[in-house]
């Protein structure tokens, strides 16, 4: 008697069921339309969005200055010290600024322009591993993410650095095609490392962390043998540390004089890579530039008692404490965590399908695995990394998982479909489940700040149920092969999934300018909420809120007016002690010589004090505006932190004159309440010999 064998059930694919024929038409005006939602999300009325992050956004004005200052990133426009970071997101910045003008939309406009090329991207790479359904949902995902709009809206560097892993992404997609030809898979291979290189001269090494997702699911995924896949490895490994440190040896062996490095303890930018841009936000042992944190602050004023502007406990001021509920938090779950559940569901559905192939005679797909392994490790990976660092840590980190949860969302919302049509079993619950998840997480997530949308849960409440029931009685229609009701159900539930971040992601575009800390959702949502909705200790002051966007004050504006009038023509209008803060306002509306001295927090040791006194000395400076004579910086930074900041300080106190307000018309200096960079207030110095 002749056993029968019956086969093994085989695992979902991705693609869900073939679209008629004519549908073909609509997928190029699909992704057009999608790009151009996008576009309008990231470029709705940027000409009132302010300076973004002024700090970078003063920055490109003086990178304008010099070809030193373009290479090296400057932040003042003498070449005193740069940037906490490499130059490149910024250099599309300053060739929109020489073509239109310095202004703060031609600063966002390279923005909204890599932002749309990311959706497009994305959608090109996942069309190559799931198909063009799949890319097409998970490019409107993408485009829709809260925080991936707040980010394309500002002048922070994580727009490029994203644009730059998703051609990566592209890259290594076409490398473990099945048509593509072992010499080509090396080649496309070389370039995704290429593009991690770039990311990395744009984030240092942010744009590392997804680095062994890359190499898995090449071994993984790749039809070459295992001789020829370790072989292609090893040499993306020489491509991405050549395209990763071309940029650190031209700055080391660049010829003095130079701008010292801004947040290394030493001026090198190996010290910035492996410390504070590196190691030290992991473990949160940044010895370089520090936050300024003071002792006098209102109490409450930021979450957990720590100042808003960052600090050196467990992750920093801004998105909460570290670990593995960081994501899902007040001051980070508006931003990313929408699909975050769904996304985790489809993991583990995804894993037991791909154990069950394993153990399954029939041969899987490399290329389906390999896209699994590496949207999921992706996501995995990075939401680990972010959740467990120690170091300063910012909300909008989180747009660096958007492509992943994006790509993983539409996948598995093609596989849960598959499950749902299949006639028999129970894995079509899977769909309904989903749904109920989302709108369930989004219930919370909105319900943490109603003043701000709070109708918007009942609404997203709404479409889920109307969906779910949709998708039980669709189930007849399934069994009768009959498509109509299932179909609905499908765009419904997809419009119950994505009704929340949408909504999210329309308001903060149409919303007022959010300042130099991207974020999506209610203004003041990444300082944590009370439980009653309010932010924690209150909304931001009115200072502080005004040093965030980068306003030059009544004041500052004397004071400019005065050192313009009375410097005698030397090279340095104006040297400002106090941090980028006490700085950017003069960098950004004024085209004078202004130096900020100590870098972002006032902490970096340029100029050190034998500098100053040269300067003084040989008539390239006369005015100084430093503090108040009170030190509030805290524990020491680096070269000796707060003592480098007070002797400076203390040598204009010993050799300088105050100049009496009155003379420019301005209010008496006076400390202020606020600790930390959001105090702009000083006291003008006139150091002119002889006085």
């Amino acid at each position: 008697m002749t056993a029968t064998i019956k086969a093994p059930e085989p695992v979902a694919t991705l693609h869900p069921a073939p679209a008629p024929a004519v549908s073909g038409r609509w997928r190029a005006p699909a992704l057009a339309a999608i790009c151009a939602v996008a576009a309008v999300l990231y470029a709705w009325r940027i000409g009132g969005e302010g300076w973004g992050n002024p700090y970078y956004s003063a920055a490109v004005k003086s990178m304008s200055a010099s070809l030193t200052n373009f290479v090296f990133g400057s932040f003042d426009p003498l070449g005193v010290v740069t940037v906490d970071k490499p130059p490149m997101a910024f250099w599309p910045m300053v060739v929109s600024a020489a073509v239109f003008g310095y202004h703060g939309w031609s600063l966002l406009l390279p923005q909204v322009v890599e932002g749309v090329a990311a959706v497009w991207l994305l959608h090109r790479t996942v069309r190559r591993w799931a198909g063009e359904h799949v890319a097409l949902v998970a490019a409107l995902i993408f485009a829709l993410t809260p925080v991936t709009v707040a980010i394309n809206r500002d002048t922070n560097p994580d727009t490029l650095m994203v644009l730059l892993l998703v051609a990566a992404a592209y890259a290594f997609t076409r490398s473990v095609q099945r048509s593509v030809s072992a010499g080509k898979a090396t080649r496309w291979l070389m370039l995704a490392a290429l593009f991690l290189g770039l990311g990395f001269i744009t984030k240092m090494l942010q744009a590392w962390i997804v680095v062994p997702v890359f190499a898995l699911a090449y071994l993984v995924g790749s039809a070459a043998p295992v001789r020829r896949r370790i072989l292609d490895l090893l040499g993306a490994g020489a491509v991405l540390l050549a395209s990763s440190m071309w940029w650190v040896a031209l700055i080391s062996f660049w010829p003095s004089p130079k701008p010292y490095i801004g947040g290394s303890t030493d001026g090198s930018v190996l010290n910035l890579v492996i410390n504070y841009n590196g190691l030290g936000r992991i473990f949160g042992r940044e010895t370089g530039r520090q936050m300024l944190n003071g002792p006098a602050r209102p109490a409450g004023f930021g979450a957990g008692g720590a100042v808003p502007w960052g600090g050196r406990g467990p992750g920093g001021g801004f998105g909460g404490g570290a670990g593995i509920t960081r994501l899902f938090g007040e001051q980070v779950g508006g931003q990313i965590s929408w699909l975050l559940p769904l996304c985790l569901l489809v993991l583990i559905v995804a894993a037991i399908g791909g154990i069950r192939r394993l153990r399954s005679p029939i041969p899987g797909d490399p290329v389906r695995r390999a896209g699994w392994v590496f949207w999921g490790g992706w996501l995995l990976l990075v939401g680990l990394v972010l959740s467990f660092a120690k170091g300063t840590f910012h909300p909008y980190y989180t747009t660096e998982m958007a492509p992943a949860v994006a790509a993983v969302a539409a996948a598995g919302i093609a596989l849960m479909w598959h499950h749902y049509r299949r006639p028999e079993g129970y894995r079509w619950m899977l769909l309904p489940v989903a749904v109920t998840l989302t709108a369930a997480w989004a219930w919370v997530l909105v319900s943490r700040n109603l003043s701000w949308n709070g109708g918007l849960r009942y609404a997203v409440t709404g479409a889920g149920i109307a969906a779910v029931v949709l998708l039980v009685v669709g189930r007849r229609s399934v069994a009768a092969t009959r498509t109509g009701l299932p179909r609905v159900a499908l765009a419904l539930s997809v419009v119950a999934l994505l009704l929340a971040p949408a909504v999210w992601s329309t308001a903060t575009a149409f919303a007022s300018s959010r300042g130099a800390l991207a974020q999506a959702g209610p203004p003041g949502s990444a300082f944590g909420r009370g439980r009653q909705g309010r932010p924690a200790g209150g909304e931001l002051p009115a200072q502080f809120r005004g040093a965030m966007a980068g306003d030059l004050t009544a004041d500052q504006r004397k004071i400019l007016t005065y050192a313009q009038a009375n410097s005698a023509g030397t090279p340095i209008t104006l040297a400002v002690e106090g941090g980028a803060m006490a700085t950017e306002s003069y960098l950004i509306h004024s085209n004078a010589v202004v130096v900020g001295m100590g870098g972002f927090s006032g902490q970096d040791p340029a100029p050190t004090v034998t500098t100053l006194a040269q300067w003084v000395q040989d008539g390239k400076l006369r005015f100084v505006l430093a503090g108040t004579g009170r030190d509030r910086r805290g524990p020491a930074g680096p070269g000796g932190g707060r003592g480098l900041s007070a002797q400076r300080t203390q040598w204009v106190q010993q050799h300088c004159t105050v100049v009496n307000p009155a003379a420019y018309g301005g209010a008496t200096a006076t400390p202020s309440p606020f600790s930390g960079p959001a105090d702009r207030g000083g006291v003008l110095y006139d150091c002119l010999p002889g006085q």
